[in-house]
C-alpha cells in the first residue's frame, strides 16, 4: 500500500492505516529507542508512546516522501526516550574538562551493526544518551548541551569516555578471540 493513502488513512483514524504504519516503522523505531534507553521493556514503551503521540498529531504532519515519515517518527522517538530518561533521572554526566585523544575508527568499521548497536547498549546511560545524539543524530555538543541541559564540556566529556569505553570494549572482544564480521 502507498504510504500517502495510509497517511491519509491515519488522519481520519483508520485503524488499519495506524496498524500498517506501525508495522512498518515499529522495527527502526524500536532501535531508536533501544539506543538511548538500553532494555527492551522500557524501549518498547517508550517506542509505544512515540507512536501514539505521532498518531494524536498526525493531523499536523507533511507528507514529503516515505523518508519524512521515518525522519519525524525518529525524532519523536529521540524526544520521547530522552523524556523517559529525565523522568527516571538514569542520566548521570561527570562534569570535566579533559584532553581529548582521536581514537582509530579501524575496530569499529570491521563490527556488525548488531554488535555496534550491543555496545552502544551497554555503555552508561549518560555516555550512551551523548553518544547518539552526536553521532548518530548529528547535533552538535551545543545542541546536547541545551537540550540535556547540561554544560558543553560535559557533552564533550561524556562523548571522550563513551568512545574510550567502546574502544576498551572493542579491544576487550578482540582480545577474547571475538570475531568481528
Amino acid at each position: 500500500m502507498e504510504a500517502t493513502t495510509i497517511i491519509q488513512e491515519c488522519k481520519n483514524n483508520q485503524p488499519w492505516a495506524q496498524k500498517a504504519l506501525f508495522e512498518r516503522f515499529a522495527p527502526v523505531m524500536m532501535n531508536v529507542c533501544r539506543r538511548y534507553i538500553g532494555n527492551h521493556h522500557d524501549s518498547e514503551e517508550v517506542m509505544l508512546s512515540g507512536f501514539m503521540q505521532f498518531f494524536e498529531k498526525i493531523k499536523l504532519f507533511e507528507y514529503r516522501g516515505e523518508g519524512s515519515i521515518q525522519a519525524y517518527l525518529g525524532r519523536i522517538m529521540v524526544n520521547q526516550s530522552l523524556m523517559f530518561l529525565r523522568k527516571h533521572q538514569t542520566m548521570v554526566y561527570a562534569d570535566l574538562q579533559e584532553n581529548f585523544i582521536s581514537e582509530s575508527q579501524d575496530a569499529l568499521d570491521e563490527l556488525s551493526a548488531q554488535e555496534i548497536m550491543r555496545l552502544i547498549t551497554a555503555l552508561p546511560t549518560g555516555y550512551r544518551v551523548v553518544f547518539n545524539l552526536f553521532v548518530i543524530e548529528g547535533l552538535s555538543h551545543q545542541q546536547i548541551a541545551e537540550l540535556l541541559q547540561i554544560k558543553e564540556g560535559t557533552s564533550k566529556s561524556q562523548l571522550s569516555k563513551a568512545r574510550r569505553l567502546l574502544q576498551q570494549m572493542i579491544t576487550k572482544m578482540e582480545n577474547h578471540g571475538i570475531q568481528t564480521k
